[in-house]
């Protein structure tokens, strides 16, 4: 074989492996952080026929998503730079306030404008409609032409967002290979063995442990590899809990259960809603970031024309 299209093969092996993990800095100096991403492919997958609600799953696109739970040091670091505002539930009667346990206590409308942040503090596009300074007061919906199909709550030009939850349960729960789903966010139709902090496959941080473990010790990762979408503490969505992102008013859907729960609510089945101003306090609501869809990968006849000296037909 031709040593080109051989050095060509590594390119293209290590862009598929190289896309799976992303990882984005923020910050600067005593602020600076940074945030690993998955990447959720098998784009225009089917719905889950057998989950809560139904049908729920079905993403067009490939996407990144948080591999862990944000930390109570990135919101911390983020309110700072950003004069914020966000308050963190005091954890001393859960095992404490490390940095890296996740942020929990955290409202919607508090993870909105944390997420606004990562966007603008990089020069991206916010992601919600705050008209008003006050840290928890409601989004204003997007008007026409600044959102995509019926989502009033995300601008279409941002670039890291909360995810919905499809979004949210297609990492959770979907296959690997997007031919189907299991009960449970950690490759299993059968529950996760409780633990109180590990990272061993089939495991999570629930069943009443004392307080949730560090976000990047807290169980088994999923299938497509994001880790305490079981267990730990409960996470929030962007969407609302009928499905339709048109009220600023509306509950939230909250999603994964906590450490001190049950296995009935880690299952597919189960939902939770939370009012838009409320941080789930025992439960710990926290947050998954979501980078934008993400770009078509290369074709082969792209990297060949790139090889050639030609320039790249898209950037990547």
């Amino acid at each position: 074989m031709d040593m080109k299209i051989i050095l060509l093969l590594l390119i293209l092996s290590s862009q598929i492996a190289s896309a799976q993990l992303v990882t984005e800095s923020f910050g600067s100096g005593a602020n600076a952080f940074s945030m690993d991403f998955v990447t959720i492919g098998n784009p225009n997958n089917a719905a889950d026929t057998t989950g809560a609600p139904n049908p729920v799953g079905a993403v067009a696109y490939s996407y990144q998503i948080g591999k862990y739970e944000v930390s109570r040091d990135m919101i911390t670091k983020a309110t700072s730079a950003g004069s914020l505002g966000i308050t963190l539930q005091d954890m001393t009667s859960y095992g404490g306030n490390g940095a890296n346990r996740p942020a929990t206590g955290v409202s919607w409308n508090e993870a909105a404008r944390f997420v606004n942040w990562l966007n603008t503090s990089k020069g991206y596009q916010a992601a919600y409609n705050f008209t008003t300074s006050g840290a928890n007061d409601n989004i204003t919906l997007w008007g026409a032409g600044q959102y995509s199909g019926s989502n009033q709550y995300r601008h279409k030009d941002a670039y890291y967002f909360l995810p919905t939850l499809d979004e949210w349960y297609k990492a959770a729960y979907g296959k690997a290979d997007g031919t189907g789903w299991y009960n449970f966010p950690t490759g299993s139709d059968s529950a996760p063995t409780a633990v109180a902090s590990g990272t061993l496959l089939n495991t999570a941080v629930y069943g009443g442990q004392s307080g949730p473990a560090d976000i990047t010790n807290a169980g088994g990762l999923s299938p497509y590899g994001t880790m305490a979408q079981a267990g730990n503490a409960q996470e929030l969505t962007e969407t609302a809990f009928d499905g339709v992102n048109n009220s600023a008013s509306e509950i939230r859907e909250l999603r994964g259960g906590s450490w001190g729960i049950g296995s009935g609510d880690l299952g597919a089945a189960n939902r939770l809603n939370i009012a838009r101003r409320m941080g789930a306090l025992a439960a710990g609501s926290v947050l998954r970031a979501f980078l934008n869809p993400a770009a078509p990968a290369w074709s082969f006849s792209d990297w060949r024309r790139f090889w050639r000296g030609e320039g790249a037909a898209r950037a990547a």
